[in-house]
């Protein structure tokens, strides 16, 4: 017998043009902001970390993953954590969680302290990153939440283009300790925000969370992302490499049996009782992650062996953002004509053939050959890319399984971040006792190409998988998760 649950009644939802809808926009886009700053300024500052800290390759890169694996492993049960104690609260939690964590990054006297105040900081963006835009479209009145969800997502998708920037530019003028401070005043602006905001959750008592769940989760992407992380440097048959990598896979692989036992799982499972959702999100996954990871590489690269400062650097992959921003909107609108499938597939290899030109970027060259064109070809790719693939995976599923399959798609994406960043070390050809300059001389161009192929393989999973056949016309969609993209908000008209 499942356990009953009560409901206490929500206050009216919020028209957006008053003041509570006012504070409800800017609450969601700071908090949203803060997220995507925490995850993608610090890119920019791990060459200058490296030298103050005296940090390892392996170090430097859990100062990134640390962050990503908690968000990624924690995403879902998140989700039921809003669902459970409201979302507003849940937002508020995330936001203070956040903010202590950051100075504690500021503040780290050593690359493990470092790591440390990056994993707490990665458990309040896990609380912040699905609850702030589920606050949003629970909480306006739903004649409002396309175009709410269009002024978030712009906002958004702004921060986060000029996040890096930012974050170079405090490398070179302040310290690189700053750039952990880049989200602080939008996390206290928020939380005062915050206090105007309604929160319309109803709360559900006697649900359970799947705390076994989550904890799995943690485990299984832990273990494999420190054994993909320490085995370039440390050697991959070290038996702690061995070791975390046998019980990530085991965590991962108890995981799905326990989520087909459990009453109220983190993860329904039967939501893949579809191809079409299978397939878009594996697509996610590969795609999702070589473009994080190219990202990462792009901004070594240019620091490292380029001559650019870090500001200069966080500033290279703006005009890939201007482009998306440009492409989406028109990209949403042919959806509804040609379907999602070709647009998919078309956007995936002009991404591919963008990170092939940026592969080829060496010392001496300009910024207008070496990088321009391949950012432009980038952002023109995830713009026809985007919007297509979002539709497809809630076209997928049933209406009443939308907030569920959105979560999973955004997992995805995060998971694919997480993993393929992880493995730049060893697709650089990092070996024990080199640094990332040394082997970026020779190894980012291959890297760079693998980062291509797998876009090209994302376009071939697209192509054979997703159908243009859709079961209804998903009437908006989440945002993207990563690299500053925000995924658009697709009108019933263009879906």
């Amino acid at each position: 017998m499942s356990a009953s649950t009560s409901t206490t009644p929500a206050p009216d939802l919020v028209v957006l043009r008053t003041r509570a809808g006012a504070a409800l926009i800017a609450a969601t886009v700071l908090a949203s902001a803060s997220g995507t700053l925490d995850a993608t300024a610090p890119q920019v500052a791990v060459p200058a970390i490296g030298r103050s800290l005296h940090a390892g390759v392996a170090g430097l890169q859990w100062t990134l993953t640390g962050y990503l694996l908690t968000v990624a492993a924690l995403l879902l049960l998140s989700g039921a954590l809003a669902d459970r104690f409201g979302r507003r609260r849940l937002v508020t939690v995330g936001l203070g969680t956040m903010l202590v964590a950051a100075v504690g990054c500021a503040l780290a006297p050593s690359i493990g302290v470092l790591i440390g105040a990056r994993i707490v900081q990665g458990i309040g963006g896990a609380m912040v990153v699905p609850s702030s835009l589920a606050m949003l479209n629970g909480t306006l009145r739903s004649e409002d939440r396309a175009r709410g969800i269009g002024i978030w997502a712009g906002l958004e998708t702004l921060a986060a283009s000029v996040g890096p920037y930012a974050a170079g530019w405090l490398v070179d003028s302040v310290t690189w300790r700053a750039t952990f401070l880049l989200s602080a005043p939008l996390i206290v602006v928020g939380l005062v925000v915050l206090r105007w905001v309604p929160d319309v959750t109803s709360e559900r008592r006697g649900e359970p969370v799947d705390t076994l769940g989550g904890a799995l989760a943690v485990l299984g992407l832990g273990g494999v992302v420190y054994a993909l992380t320490s085995g370039p440097d440390a050697g991959w048959l070290v038996p702690k490499v061995i070791v975390t990598a046998v019980v990530g896979v085991g965590a991962l692989v108890t995981l799905v049996v326990v989520e087909r036992r459990r009453r109220a799982p983190m993860l329904r499972l039967s939501l893949f009782a579809s191809r079409q959702f299978d397939a878009i999100n594996v697509a996610t996954f590969v795609l999702y992650g070589a473009l994080g990871a190219a990202a990462y590489l792009v901004f070594l690269q240019c620091e490292l062996h380029l001559g650019y400062s870090a500001a200069q650097a966080g500033a290279a992959l703006i005009p890939e953002t201007v482009m998306f921003l440009l492409l989406a909107p028109v990209s949403g609108a042919l959806v509804a004509r040609v379907g999602p499938r070709w647009l998919m597939v078309a956007g995936m290899l002009v991404v591919a053939a963008g990170l092939i030109w940026i592969s080829s970027a060496h010392p001496g060259e300009s910024y207008a050959a070496a990088i321009l064109p391949g950012a432009l070809l980038w952002g023109i790719g995830i713009g026809i890319a985007v919007t297509p693939l979002t539709a497809a995976v809630l076209g997928a599923v049933p209406d009443a399984d939308l907030g569920e399959a959105s979560g999973v798609n955004d997992a995805s994406a995060r998971v694919g971040g997480l993993v393929v960043i992880a493995l730049v070390p060893a697709l650089i050809g990092v070996a024990a006792g080199h640094t990332l300059a040394d082997a970026l001389r020779d190894g980012f161009q291959p890297a760079m190409l693998v980062m291509a192929g797998l876009c090209a393989l994302a376009a071939v999973i697209s192509a054979l998988f997703v159908s243009d056949a859709r079961r209804r016309a998903p009437r908006m969609a989440p945002r993207a998760p990563d690299h500053g993209c925000a995924l658009p908000v697709t009108k019933p008209s263009a879906a």
